[in-house]
């Protein structure tokens, strides 16, 4: 398939990139660097600039892209055009080019308002989490995409162990690896489609946990 993943020099975004290539996809990665950030013959990079207007973003995208990983973030600094505002024009860029499958990297009981009082490190990223959560309000109830939506709980650098649980009722951590490869395992899971899960580490393995979304 022909992938676009807009937020591919992050930290999710440049394991993401590295299993989609290994699957033999072509990918085309989004960032605001000028260095090309993989040499592999099937990667090419765009310098999309998401703050900037909708119809501006649409024109920058080739027609025959298949998917939209959206795994871009702010790191908190503008939350707003980015994890926000940034967010809803690449849908709504996507629905505008005929693009169906979307998947969104997100965080851990965005959409569960009543889970974050009582959660200290939502209290602390209060700002963000309500970009998230309008961001994927809009993806779920106003858009007409294949919508996929993956909520991790904290992010750690740490090597991955191939398996993870989801929709557990705590938060947990994750390494970036294992979120990484279950945004790449539900590319191709239809049982995914208009889905919403959550995931940390665990003990069954990444594939088979996808399956049973």
């Amino acid at each position: 398939m022909k992938i676009l993943v807009v937020g591919a020099s992050g930290r999710v975004g440049t394991d993401l990139v590295k299993q989609l290539l290994a699957d033999e996809h072509q990918v085309v990665g989004t960032t605001r660097q000028k260095e090309k950030l993989f040499k592999d013959k099937h990667y090419s990079q765009l310098d999309l600039d998401i703050t900037a207007s909708k119809e501006s973003i649409v024109e920058q995208l080739d027609q025959d892209i298949e998917a939209v990983y959206f795994v871009a973030g702010s790191g908190g600094k503008n939350v707003l055009e980015v994890d926000l505002h940034g967010a809803v024009k690449t849908m709504q860029a996507a629905q505008e080019k005929g693009i169906k499958r979307y998947i969104m990297l997100s965080s851990v009981f965005s959409l569960e308002t009543e889970k974050w009082e009582n959660n200290p490190g939502i209290a602390d990223l209060k700002e963000y989490y309500i970009a998230k959560h309008y961001a994927d309000h809009w993806l779920v109830n106003n858009s007409t995409l294949d919508y996929t939506i993956v909520q991790p709980g904290a992010l750690k650098e740490r090597a991955g162990t191939g398996k993870i649980t989801i929709n557990d009722t705590s938060s947990g951590e994750n390494a970036i690896e294992d979120v990484a490869t279950a945004l790449a395992a539900v590319l191709t899971a239809d049982n995914t489609i208009g889905k919403v899960f959550n995931l940390h580490n665990g003990d069954i393995a990444i594939g088979e946990a996808i399956a049973t979304v």
